[in-house]
């Protein structure tokens, strides 16, 4: 049976995957009553594991040291409880090489290579060219999904990823931002955010 993690720990690992997100962002991202998300949003300030930031005209939470270290804490003792290292273990195996292939395809949707080796701006003039790139990430698309099924499968937190990630797919012609953009909930910030997850989940250093 999959385990359903406390919106305590829901609450601080939203914020940790966010990186910069409001309130309402810690609500729904794990589908969490706005007064909920309230509630555990000032008790984690009130704990010091997070801070408000204001950038021009947004404002949002961020995790402190203390933050990111409680939130390594919790997730290593789910784990733990929960009996699912061998499984995000497994995935994150198969995980990696589609990791690749998905980098190497975001690169190709943002950057195109000259002939004399150097590089340019994909205009997405070449309709050809986008749409080899975005059939690769249509066939990674649907190798996510026996990936998050078997995730699910252990820890009910991780469910949304491959829906996500088909749905950027499904926006993007005539929005080439749905791909690689950062201000959106594109297809490539589903993907660095599931990798994120793996890899806080397993207690992996990111830059090792």
């Amino acid at each position: 049976m999959t385990h359903v993690s406390p919106s305590s720990l829901l609450a601080l690992h939203a914020i940790r995957l966010g990186g910069f997100i409001d309130t309402q962002a810690v609500a729904d991202r794990f589908a969490m009553p706005v007064g909920l998300a309230e509630s555990q949003v000032r008790e984690c300030r009130a704990r010091g594991w997070i801070s408000r930031y204001r950038f021009g005209p947004d404002a949002g939470w961020s995790l402190t040291e203390s933050g990111r270290a409680e939130n390594e804490r919790q997730l290593a003792a789910e784990l733990s409880a929960s009996g699912a290292t061998t499984v995000v273990e497994s995935v994150y195996r198969d995980f990696l090489p589609l990791n690749a292939r998905v980098v190497r395809a975001c690169t190709d949707w943002q950057l195109i290579v000259l002939p004399g080796g150097g590089l340019r701006d994909n205009d997405h003039a070449d309709a050809d060219r986008d749409h080899r790139v975005l059939d690769e990430l249509a066939v990674l698309a649907a190798e996510l999904v026996p990936l998050t099924d078997r995730l699910t499968g252990a820890l009910a937190r991780f469910s949304g990823y491959d829906t996500r990630f088909a749905a950027a797919l499904a926006a993007a012609p005539g929005r080439p931002e749905m791909i690689t953009g950062t201000g959106t909930d594109s297809a490539h910030r589903v993907w660095f955010e599931l990798h994120e997850d793996l890899i806080a989940t397993l207690g992996i250093d990111r830059g090792a």
